[in-house]
């Protein structure tokens, strides 16, 4: 039998697509998730298929911001050939997202055995929540939210980029609240923030998907319910990327840092009490 039923995956697609972009931490809500289906949170096909689907959510950016990722791409390719179209901002920030993607791979590898075995735990997901909304808090009130896209630099998305390992090492803290806090530490405003955090997640979720598909399928999940969690994932996470940049234009990240504490109590209260697994 597959480790994961269809049911259970179309669940899990929601909790991926709804959660995934917004900075509350998709790994962690997924994990919890499990447990309250007693699905073992550290099983390797488990692990895995919480990767896989995660290429449904990369496939609704992919969508969301065709016309973006378009000119970037077509920028770089020019600039490949065309020495004059290197100083163009869209050449430079297609290598600036290569770059800061090397650093989370190297650390994923590395680490691998740690992130899918000892860090995998839900008391690892519930302090993490804890912990990532005291620092987004602190970065939405220390940014001067001043700076816009156009004004990213190589440094920016380095340090954008290297904050993602907080969320590979800690499941609970965020990929995309640690992004958007260093990003807001940095002075972008909070829509460039996310935007930056969109961009930065397709290279990173898309390889760590790919990378894991042999082990979802192989270790015990099988291909129906992969195919379910990442088509639901798509749907739902094209919905709440449309969603978070409306909300980011008008609003703080209170709402986010606020919800995390209350979800990591929670955690807490059920693991001290046995109701779920950790």
């Amino acid at each position: 039998m597959s480790a994961i039923s269809v049911g259970q995956a179309a669940i899990l697609g929601v909790v991926e697509g709804v959660t995934e972009f917004l900075p509350v931490s998709s790994t962690g809500h997924l994990k919890i998730t499990e447990g309250l289906m007693h699905i073992p949170v550290d099983d390797q096909s488990v692990v895995g298929f919480s990767a896989v689907i995660q290429v449904g959510a990369i496939a609704a950016v992919l969508v969301y911001f065709f016309k973006d990722i378009k000119r970037i791409v077509s920028a770089w390719g020019r600039g490949l050939t065309n020495k004059n179209e290197r100083y163009h901002h869209d050449y430079k920030f297609a290598w600036w997202v290569i770059y800061a993607t090397i650093p989370i791979v190297l650390v994923g590898l590395a680490a691998k055995r740690l992130i899918d075995g000892p860090l995998a735990s839900l008391w690892v997901v519930a302090g993490s929540l804890i912990v990532g909304s005291g620092v987004m808090w602190c970065a939405d009130q220390m940014g001067r939210h001043k700076r816009g896209e156009d004004d990213t630099s190589f440094k920016d998305a380095m340090l954008v980029g290297c904050s993602q390992i907080l969320a590979l090492l800690f499941p609970g803290f965020s990929r995309s609240g640690a992004t958007m806090s260093t990003a807001l530490i940095l002075d972008l405003d909070r829509v460039a923030a996310t935007r930056l955090s969109f961009f930065l997640g397709i290279p990173a979720l898309t390889g760590a998907g790919i990378y894991e598909l042999k082990d979802a399928l192989g270790a015990g999940v099988g291909a129906a319910p992969l195919a379910v969690g990442t088509i639901v994932s798509f749907v739902v996470a094209y919905a709440s990327i449309a969603w978070l940049l409306k909300f980011v234009a008008k609003h703080s990240f209170n709402a986010f840092v606020i919800y995390r504490i209350v979800i990591g109590l929670a955690v807490f209260g059920l693991l001290a009490t046995g109701t779920v697994n950790a």
